[in-house]
């Protein structure tokens, strides 16, 4: 399912686009006892938390934090207001994921395990039945940018190298949609893909022009299920599969 909005010039615009659109789908989507995993670093999820209202009748919904989200103390305000703002309107309590998206080593990935908080986040991750995604590039966002969730250059030149184009909630793909395995993957806290195909319905809010390709792949991998997307983004896709 794909749900298009106008193409806007100005990125924040076309945020504004893509949210109230998103919005508008889980509004009237929402189904009661979902389980709704949010990702951490995504603009357009968070026009789309900031243009929703609340459900009128929310009964058993819960929303749990599917991308680490800590970071920069600024960015992560962002992160944060998104997730809880989400719960807030479903009439719930997030179950917040206290840890960075990306961290500096495989040790300290390790040693966050240990914690029982996390432990029961990262189990809550196999209910969920609403996975609510960003779809990102190698060249990060603002958002992520300036959150020091993104990997650095040289490891970026590395996913590029691989042949990466898209990422969901920092697990990279390639411009046929699959996925490429890289130890970076080891220092990464989210869901992962694989799990994340396991989940009843993907929506991804994603658009503008330099986004359509890692886009296609995520079609083309069948990581998603309902796209918001932008009118630029819908013809590339459609002349492309011509």
């Amino acid at each position: 399912e794909v749900i298009v909005v106008d193409h806007a010039a100005s990125e924040d615009r076309l945020l504004r686009n893509l949210g109230s659109a998103a919005a508008y789908y889980l509004e009237t989507t929402i189904k009661p006892d979902d389980v709704i995993g949010v990702s951490s670093w995504s603009e357009s999820l968070l026009a789309t938390a900031n243009a929703m209202h609340p459900l009128r009748t929310p009964r058993g919904i819960r929303v749990i934090q599917i991308e680490g989200g800590i970071g920069d103390p600024n960015s992560e305000a962002h992160a944060s207001h998104m997730t809880r703002r989400l719960a807030a309107l479903c009439g719930t309590e997030a179950m917040m994921l206290q840890a960075p998206g990306v961290v500096g080593s495989v040790d300290t990935k390790t040693a966050l395990a240990t914690d029982p908080f996390f432990q029961d986040v990262i189990r809550g991750w196999e209910d969920v039945t609403l996975a609510l995604v960003g779809i990102g590039t190698p060249e990060p966002s603002r958002l992520l940018a300036q959150s020091g969730n993104a990997f650095d250059e040289e490891e970026r030149r590395g996913l590029a190298e691989a042949g990466a184009v898209g990422d969901i909630n920092l697990h990279f793909f390639d411009a046929l949609g699959q996925r490429i395995e890289s130890p970076l993957d080891e220092r990464v806290i989210s869901m992962g893909l694989d799990q994340l195909r396991r989940v009843q319905r993907c929506v991804a809010v994603a658009g503008s022009e330099r986004k359509w390709q890692a886009i296609r792949g995520a079609i083309r991998g069948g990581w998603i299920h309902v796209l918001v997307t932008d009118s630029l983004v819908a013809r590339r896709l459609l002349d492309d599969s011509s």
